[in-house]
This record gives C-alpha cells, sequence and structure tokens, in this order.
C-alpha cells in the first residue's frame, strides 16, 4: 500500500532584528524644608509687628424695617450682570429655533405613530378575515 506523502521545502532563514533595550526617565523632586512645630525668633530680636490695618467697611444698604444689607464689590456686580445678560439674550435667541424644531419633530413622529397604527389596524382586519373563512 503506498501513502501520500508531502515534501516540504527547506525553511527560509529569518534575520532577527535586535531591540535596544528600554530606558525610563524617573520623575524626582526636591524635598521641602517643613519648619519645626515650636519655632522661635532668635534670642535678642524684636518681634515682627503684624499687619493692623483694617480693611475699609463694606458699603451697605439700608431699609428701615431691614437689617442693613452688604452692597457687593463692582467686580462681582458685573460678572453677575454679564452672565445675567448673556442668559436672558440666548434664550431670547433660541427659543424661536427650538419651538420650530419641536413643531417639526412632533409632526415627523405623529405621521409615524399614524402610520404605524394603520399598519396594525389593517394587520387585525386581515387576521379576522382569516379567521372567519
Amino acid at each position: 500500500m503506498e501513502l501520500p506523502t508531502i515534501f516540504l521545502p527547506d525553511p527560509i532563514p529569518l534575520k532577527t532584528i535586535s531591540l535596544p533595550l528600554p530606558t525610563a526617565d524617573v520623575p524626582s523632586y526636591t524635598p521641602l524644608v517643613v519648619p519645626p512645630s515650636d519655632l522661635r525668633e532668635p534670642e535678642g530680636t524684636k518681634p515682627a509687628k503684624e499687619n493692623t490695618e483694617q480693611p475699609p467697611p463694606q458699603p451697605t444698604l439700608n431699609f428701615p424695617p431691614l437689617p442693613p444689607i452688604p452692597i457687593p464689590s463692582n467686580e462681582v456686580l458685573i460678572t453677575t450682570s454679564i452672565a445675567a445678560v448673556t442668559a436672558v439674550a440666548a434664550t431670547t435667541f433660541t427659543q424661536p429655533i427650538i419651538e420650530n424644531i419641536k413643531k417639526k419633530l412632533q409632526k415627523f413622529l405623529q405621521g409615524k405613530i399614524n402610520t404605524w397604527k394603520a399598519k396594525r389596524q389593517k394587520k387585525k382586519d386581515s387576521s379576522k378575515n382569516l379567521k372567519k373563512t
């Protein structure tokens, strides 16, 4: 009995690629110097004068039946007024666009629902006709 045999050609020698070893940059930091908790002034020196200046009093708005209401600084007032004007302008500008999109989307969806209902009704009618016969 003769068995089939397969003759394979000799393998082609492949060159190996040499890859360099990976390197990494290790992060480093300079340590922080924390003074001890019992830090004192050196002997023979005078203590530094603390800033005894008080900031000017904040302006207030007085209404007789209410307690005084503090008025915010100009920076706060400018920021809040810009935010309010921007919000009102954006709402006023986008409202008609959104309403238009809403109407078109509602029409589209209602048309799809009506089509689905009509197909469903046809299915019910055809299944009733099949049962009768």
